[in-house]
């Protein structure tokens, strides 16, 4: 059983530099990376020491608040360096992979015959636990919640994001598996989200023992916060659980395989990728090993895990994100342009205002670059945020409240409902140049400390 929702609202930014559906490298990483950051609201416990040596699946850190949530190693090797930042605050933790791999084995289970207890106490033991996200606020979710139920999006619409069908194309047998298992968690269901343009052609439409959603409409379409929203909005008091396919996926082969498998196809995109295409890699691999596919080797370049509006920039010798199965590629936008935004004709550029002729040719893709044309002025009230967020909430005033850390307002205007990524629309559109990604960050986690 499906319902059909269509969404008025929305953008989808026309950037270059999709990657094409063929595999083009295997990443056999010399370097790997745990990070805490990928975690909202992680105290991490560090676990090893340099020079201890780790399986694939071997405890790294552990949260304080919830010690019984793990997180471990994706590859076997010998842990080489502790990174910390300011007030010793860790940052990461450098894995240096063996040659060969080896695997802590969590044993091979049939899902059908495990109880609620014994699913989570495996997915707690191998690491995997954080792979649920619970809203409100985005963080892990807490094993002693039982969620109202957990939500699924199969398709994306962010900016050049990898192709689930092609992405999953080989793991179908893990991703029911996975699916088999979570619905035990919750007593609401798993709710898988479908895209109508090829509601009939993704594999994703032949799961079992889930309820579908047909989305249509264009980015945020696939953010599962916006699909949430239309639903099952999230009220006070109440919580639900997301989980990706690409978690569903790891999941999958925990239960199947006994191991913990973190290798993913990965997307290399963006206007500063040569022949964007996927790589066979694996979570906190070093940006360093797809180096090759820089186009101009003399540009100043951003190497961003994730999409272009909610990615983070590590770096060229960073490392991919725990959640992130996309490398974007993007110039830093630092040149100096005569006469800036007053310049009369720029056909180089694209314009939700229709400030430029871009809106003549809609099927035109742009080699963007970071540059943000402007520089943060008044905040103006606008109807713009609007236009390209499909949700029944009021951006600007839930914006306006985060900055003044009113958590009455913060409540009433919808901050149980959203996330960074379901405003990043609204940030790219602002024509004061808002970083309202932040302040909704720093909103949450305002609500995180005076609501706990």
């Amino acid at each position: 059983m499906s319902n059909n929702i269509d969404l008025k609202r929305g953008l989808d930014i026309p950037i270059t530099g999709t990657a094409a559906q063929k595999t083009k490298k295997v990443v056999k990483p010399d370097v790997v990376a745990v990070k805490p950051t990928d975690f909202r609201g992680l105290l991490p416990r560090l676990l090893v020491r340099e020079g201890d040596k780790v399986l694939a699946g071997s405890p790294v850190l552990a949260d304080k608040k919830s010690p019984e949530i793990l997180f471990t190693s994706p590859v076997s090797g010998t842990v080489t360096e502790i990174v910390r930042g300011e007030k010793r605050k860790l940052l990461e933790v450098r894995i240096k992979a063996d040659e060969s791999q080896e695997y802590v084995d969590f044993g091979s289970r049939k899902v059908a015959g495990m109880s609620t207890g014994e699913i989570k106490e495996v997915l707690l033991k191998s690491g995997l636990w954080p792979a649920f996200i619970q809203r409100p606020y985005g963080i892990i979710a807490d094993p002693e919640i039982r969620p109202k139920a957990i939500f699924v999006s199969a398709f994306t619409t962010a900016p050049l994001a990898a192709s689930t069908e092609y992405a999953f194309r080989d793991e179908m047998n893990y991703i029911q598996t996975a699916v088999d298992a979570i619905s035990k968690l919750t007593d609401g269901g798993v709710h898988v989200s479908l895209n109508s343009s090829n509601y009939s052609g993704t594999p994703f439409h032949k799961l079992e023992n889930v309820t579908f959603h047909v989305f249509s409409g264009k980015h945020p379409a696939g953010n599962v916060g916006v699909q949430i929203h239309h639903i099952s909005p999230i009220r006070k008091g109440e919580t639900v659980w997301t989980v990706s396919p690409l978690m569903l996926a790891a999941i999958g082969k925990l239960f199947v395989t006994g191991k913990y498998d973190m290798s993913r196809l990965v997307a290399v995109t963006g206007p500063e990728a040569d022949d964007p295409c996927y790589v066979q890699g694996i979570a906190g691999m070093q940006m360093d090993s797809i180096a090759d596919f820089r186009k101009d080797k003399g540009a100043e370049v951003r190497f961003i895990s994730g999409d272009v509006l909610t990615g983070s920039n590590t770096g060229e010798h960073g490392f991919l994100g725990f959640y992130d199965n996309q490398v974007t590629l993007i110039e830093e936008g630092n040149k100096f342009e005569m006469l800036g935004w007053a310049k009369p004709v720029r056909s180089s550029l694209f314009s939700f205002s229709h400030t430029y002729f871009s809106w003549l040719t809609p099927n035109k893709k742009y080699n963007m670059d970071t540059n943000l044309h402007g520089g943060p002025r008044a905040f103006v009230m606008s109807d713009v945020y609007g236009k390209v967020l499909p949700m029944d909430i009021y951006p600007v005033y839930l914006v306006k409240a985060c900055l003044a850390g009113d958590i009455d307002k913060m409540e009433k205007f919808g901050i149980y409902e959203v996330l960074e990524e379901d405003l990043a629309l609204c940030e790219y559109v602002c024509p004061s140049k808002i970083e309202i990604q932040s302040i909704l960050s720093d909103g949450i986690d305002l609500m995180m400390k005076e609501m706990a």
